[in-house]
């Protein structure tokens, strides 16, 4: 038996203001098409399947679409909510979906109600894959429906996993069984990437790896980048890029074969990415002239520049070479660049109106007032303040 382990679709996220629904498309074009032709038998989706809890119409059709054809490529599907998830919306109608191989993990009650799955069809007592799925786990709401005194991720968690490894032993009793654990949370160990939000007001509430001791596989959503913490706890990752620190990730899945002796080879499965991301830095006139960067010419780029004074018109000018220039910062260095100093210093030091609007203009653009702008701004004053003498 075969199963993909995937994660973080984040279903109708934007990236810094474009839109990736074509994206995901594409991404999930190249998984039903790897599900038929390795022959696949279980999809995971280990939560955050949308990006919000109201998910738009468009949005729920392409998982409806996802789903449809992964089941009629022959597979099927489990999935647990994330935090971006509603977890009551996307377990809707969950018991009619399990009949057509649509398995959703997104309720407490169901911790400890595995979907079975048979490694030897010959026999009614044969070995037996048992996947669990464990949803987001708020602590505050959860804490009491799980007898925690506690609300803390460590102590939710905790108390699922004993939940769920109480019927893993009760299973054993009677025949041979291999656990898959899903699970949406931060484990320790992960190397975390801009586009996740913190898991809890005031910070990241990590669990300890030694929770998943004892399962199979545990297959991890949340952090966006696929890794191995153990040998038998992953993150598959996100299948798309969702922020420029993500630009080195090599974004895929994980393979993982399952027999009647448990669970053997896992391999990595890699996705071809729509658009590459570029993230670069340097002076205006080398970026638009060095060959170095026409790799980033057709990718979605993030820019620095180094000048020592901000280029007029600089993001017109850089989109002349690269037209999907999306975040544009400024960070002068070398002889001649504007000492680095607070706003709220300058503010400080300013001696006249004309030295705070000009202060004001310097700090928002990066580069001081030219003389025909201060002229503009004297002006503007001296008619405000004639104005209030003639109140």
């Amino acid at each position: 038996m075969r199963l993909l382990h995937t994660s973080d679709w984040h279903l109708g996220r934007s990236f810094h203001g474009v839109g990736m629904l074509d994206a995901q498309r594409s991404f999930i074009d190249q998984l039903v098409a790897f599900v038929r032709d390795e022959a696949v038998d279980v999809v995971l989706i280990a939560g955050d399947v949308y990006d919000r809890a109201l998910p738009g119409v468009d949005v729920v059709g392409l998982l409806d679409d996802a789903l449809v054809r992964l089941t009629g490529a022959g597979a099927q599907v489990v999935l647990t909510s994330g935090n971006h998830d509603s977890a009551i919306r996307l377990g809707f109608a969950s018991r009619l979906l399990e009949r057509g191989g649509v398995h959703l993990r997104t309720r407490l009650d169901e911790l400890d109600q595995p979907v079975l799955l048979p490694l030897d069809p010959g026999s009614d007592a044969g070995p037996v894959l048992a996947i669990y799925g464990i949803p987001w786990l708020e602590p505050r709401l959860v804490a009491e429906q799980l007898g925690v005194g506690t609300a803390s991720h460590f102590e939710v968690t905790r108390a699922a996993t004993e939940r769920i490894r109480a019927d893993v032993q009760h299973r054993r009793g009677t025949r041979t069984v291999h656990s898959v654990v899903l699970a949406h949370t931060f484990a320790s160990g992960g190397i975390s990437s801009d586009s996740e939000r913190d898991l809890s007001i005031g910070g990241v509430g990590a669990v300890p790896l030694d929770l998943f001791d004892g399962f199979g596989y545990t297959a991890l959503g949340h952090l966006h980048g696929r890794q191995e913490l153990s040998a038998a706890v992953r993150y598959s990752g996100s299948p798309l890029a969702y922020s420029f620190s993500e630009a080195k990730h090599k974004k895929g899945s994980w393979l993982v074969e399952v027999d009647a002796a448990g669970i053997g080879e896992v391999r990595e499965v890699l996705w071809d990415p729509p658009r590459n991301l570029a993230v670069l830095r340097g002076k205006l006139e080398d970026l638009l002239s060095s060959e170095d960067f026409a790799w980033a010419e057709s990718a979605y780029c993030q820019i620095t520049l180094t000048d020592p004074a901000r280029p007029a018109q600089a993001m017109d000018r850089l989109r002349t070479r690269f037209p999907d220039t999306l975040v544009l910062g400024f960070d002068p260095d070398g002889p001649g660049a504007a000492p680095k100093a607070s706003y709220s210093s300058r503010l400080a030091e300013a001696d006249s109106d004309l030295s705070v609007c000009c202060g004001f203009l310097e700090h928002v653009r990066g580069r001081s007032a030219s003389d025909a702008e201060s002229a503009v701004l004297a002006e503007a004053l001296e008619a405000v303040r004639l104005e209030g003498v003639s109140l």
